[in-house]
């Protein structure tokens, strides 16, 4: 394979699992990686995503000892996302749980580039913004609204979609609907352009912390829709925003969806295990560029079904009884 900035050296990584062996407790630091080069596609630069690929970047370049730091690609999400990964142009990828599934069950048996699962990182919040002096409500409120519903290849759009139907609003006929991304979803709304948007994120997302400082928000409370969404889709769960995000004075109840890293299938068993021991061996580092990195946990980290782990994941968390 052709070697270029960006693009995974398949034969160096071969030639580095021969070398390295087994990964163990830092023995991923070794020159045998000098050769690698990784692209990892994250999300929106003000989102969770980009944030920890930032920092899974730096980490992965000290700890397996890369003779180039990651580049981080800052996309629409989940679904562009798993695009590059199967057209081959990114090499570790972010996505959430349901469309990493969705990616695997349009994957043909035995594509190499089908997605394996590193680790369960955090789980994203479903995020549904509105200006606090408004009067929207409730899912079913926002019928004529100006409202995003994500990026088009991103994960927030089909949530959203989800959780609208649920509430009884067909997203094309009910909204006045944009796909907007999170970057342009607080610029739309700090203008007045849009009166709610979709986002699915960590907790606290940077975007929607940086509109809360100029416009005061309120997130909706979705436990009205939960049950009936949960009792389709299992693969997501209830959750709750704490008291005092983005300056809100009361619990919300919302929506959550796991977030994973994702793979190939292809990818060399050893350094498979070896991002995985970079990712738990500096979690402190990652908490810094992002909270949500707190509640990376290597026995929840295996939850990532219906996405199987790669093998050289699951060799890892079996070498740490997290198996």
């Amino acid at each position: 394979m052709r070697r270029s900035p960006g693009t995974l050296d398949r034969r160096a990584f071969l030639r580095a699992a021969v070398v390295a062996g087994v990964v163990g407790a830092g023995s991923a630091c070794t020159s045998a990686y000098a050769d690698v080069r990784l692209t990892v596609a994250a999300g929106a630069t003000q989102g969770v995503y980009y944030a920890l690929g930032g920092a899974l970047a730096d980490v992965w370049r000290d700890h397996l000892r890369l003779g180039a730091r990651p580049e981080v690609l800052a996309t629409d999400g989940s679904g562009q996302n798993l695009a590059l990964l199967a057209q081959g142009r990114a090499d570790v990828v972010f996505s959430q749980i349901d469309t990493a599934a969705d990616a695997l069950a349009a994957a043909a048996p035995g594509d190499p580039r089908a997605p394996r699962a590193l680790a369960r990182i955090y789980d994203d919040a479903t995020q549904v913004v509105v200006r606090a002096d408004s009067a929207y409500r409730r899912l079913a409120d926002l019928r004529g609204a100006r409202v995003s519903v994500g990026a088009a290849n991103s994960g927030v759009t089909p949530v959203a979609q989800r959780l609208l139907r649920f509430a009884g609003l067909d997203p094309e006929r009910d909204l006045r609907p944009a796909t907007l991304g999170l970057n342009d979803s607080v610029t739309a709304m700090r203008d007045g352009a849009i009166d709610a948007f979709f986002w699915s994120g960590g907790v606290p997302t940077a975007g929607v912390a940086s509109l809360a400082d100029t416009v005061p928000v309120r997130l909706l409370d979705l436990h009205d829709v939960l049950p009936r969404v949960r009792a389709a889709y299992p693969v997501y769960s209830t959750g709750t925003v704490p008291a005092q995000t983005y300056g809100i004075p009361d619990p919300v109840t919302t929506l959550l969806v796991r977030n994973v890293l994702v793979v190939p299938a292809e990818l060399a068993d050893d350094v498979a295990a070896a991002l995985v021991d970079g990712l738990f061996a500096e979690q402190p580092q990652l908490a810094a560029a992002s909270a949500a990195a707190l509640t990376i946990d290597a026995r929840a980290a295996i939850g990532t079904q219906p996405v199987p782990l790669h093998p050289g994941a699951e060799r890892f968390y079996r070498s740490t009884k997290s198996l």
